[in-house]
């Protein structure tokens, strides 16, 4: 109870930061609407947790890829964030229940497993969060950890507070890894070995080769006044002071490259109203995103940035790129996924700082498909190379692509390990499709 009230102010101020909080409030206290009990009474259950918008990609395809070999269960997927349940919605059908993650009180978690009583639960690059897992041990309830990973940052915390977290991590039935040094490291912290399996990366079968476009881009750019031809750099998921140190390379580099349009996607939409004033202060002729409208025109070279302030749309803006810069990785420390420009064959740089994609790193940069710069001074010349090197960005897409296709995969065999043991409790598991 202590450490709730002690947690709940900085949880409720993240709450209100992101806007739209007050929508479906009380199913943070596991107080869900009638008609989900009426849903889920007398089926089998399957519970999927995806945190926040990162993680629900990786659920939808997970789903997809569940749904037609469970086709007796009724599966609900949970969020934490109203980022992350605007996502679900959108991405989700209607049979699909979604709701929000229960506040990680004993009260409240007893409340939620009570009421959707699953069969097996499945953490999609989860939180590890103590009374929702002591609970389900009480009840004997398979959990699976799916994609995952422990960064530098957390290991050691873990292995300090070995005498609480090890109970947990031995609950995990099955725990799909990215790497076998993901696997070294969960088996330290005290995951079961024979639950350990290293699988990749679901993030290479998230990124879709050929994916359907939701979003037509390059006609927006047109009503902005940006030319077909014109060189466009789009800096995706970044971080604060980020977006100023790009904002001030694009300006220089437009000495050289007068056609040069920048478009800025912070991870956190709710920033964009500070940072908008502060491109303003800068004199940076900018429009945010959610200001266009069908009518908007703008005069060739009128704008020189795009501030985009809506979420769930980056990969559309990734498209028309000409080099993109992956951001959390020059003035924050982890790094955002590179997987997604790079399966749309897109020239890419990122600074030091990608330690949560250290391994999809390595396979880009060994492939010569992405450059890596070791500070914000290096980054100026390197994106001036790539803009100024057609044939180099062509080469480099094409190596980008090459590294994706080959490391996919990892759905199948994460829901393999699921079913495996899912198999003694008696749930009918359909066979696989074969595809011709």
């Amino acid at each position: 109870m202590a450490g709730f009230l002690l947690a709940s102010p900085y949880y409720f101020f993240r709450l209100q930061r992101r806007g739209n909080w007050r929508a479906d409030f009380f199913q943070r206290f596991a107080k869900y609407p009638p008609h989900l009990k009426q849903f889920l009474t007398n089926s089998h259950t399957l519970w999927l947790h995806a945190v926040s918008v990162g993680e629900v990609g990786l659920c939808t395809q997970l789903i997809a890829a569940l749904e037609p070999r469970l086709p007796n269960m009724k599966i609900v997927v949970s969020t934490t964030t109203t980022t992350g349940m605007a996502d679900l919605q959108r991405r989700l059908p209607t049979h699909i229940s979604k709701i929000y993650y229960p506040i990680d009180r004993r009260k409240y978690v007893n409340r939620a497993l009570a009421l959707i009583n699953p069969e097996a639960i499945i953490l999609v690059e989860a939180e590890i969060w103590p009374n929702f897992i002591w609970r389900v041990k009480r009840l004997g309830i398979p959990l699976f950890l799916a994609n995952a990973r422990i960064s530098d940052r957390s290991f050691p915390r873990y292995k300090q507070f070995g005498f609480i977290f090890r109970e947990l991590f031995a609950t995990f039935t099955g725990v799909g890894c990215q790497s076998e040094a993901d696997a070294q490291r969960l088996r330290e912290v005290g995951c079961q070995p024979a639950a350990v399996h290293v699988l990749g990366n679901l993030k290479f079968d998230a990124a879709k080769i050929g994916e359907r476009r939701h979003l037509n881009v390059a006609a927006l750019l047109r009503q902005l006044g940006v030319a077909e031809d014109a060189l466009v750099l789009v800096a995706g998921s970044t971080h604060s002071g980020e977006e100023l140190i790009l904002e001030n390379i694009a300006r220089r580099l437009r000495g050289r490259f007068p056609n040069l349009f920048l478009i800025l996607v912070p991870r956190h939409a709710e920033r964009c109203h500070e940072l908008g004033r502060q491109l303003r202060l800068q004199g940076v002729k900018f429009i945010y995103r959610n200001e266009i409208r069908p009518e908007t025109r703008f005069a060739p070279g009128e704008l020189h940035c795009l501030l985009v302030n809506t979420t769930g749309e980056l990969k559309f803006f990734y498209e028309p790129a000409t080099v993109v810069f992956v951001g959390k990785s020059l003035t924050a420390v982890g790094g955002q996924n590179p997987i997604e420009p790079g399966i749309l064959g897109k020239a890419m740089v990122f600074g030091p700082n990608m330690q949560n994609f250290a391994d999809v790193t390595r396979n880009f940069l060994n492939a010569g498909a992405a450059l890596q710069v070791p500070s914000a001074d290096a980054l100026e010349p390197a994106l001036a190379r790539l803009l100024g090197d057609a044939a180099l960005r062509a080469e480099m897409g094409r190596k980008a692509i090459q590294v994706v296709r080959e490391n996919q995969g990892a759905i199948d065999r994460t829901v393999e390990m699921i079913l495996e043991q899912l198999k003694p409790r008696g749930i009918y598991i359909a066979p696989a499709r074969k595809f011709s």
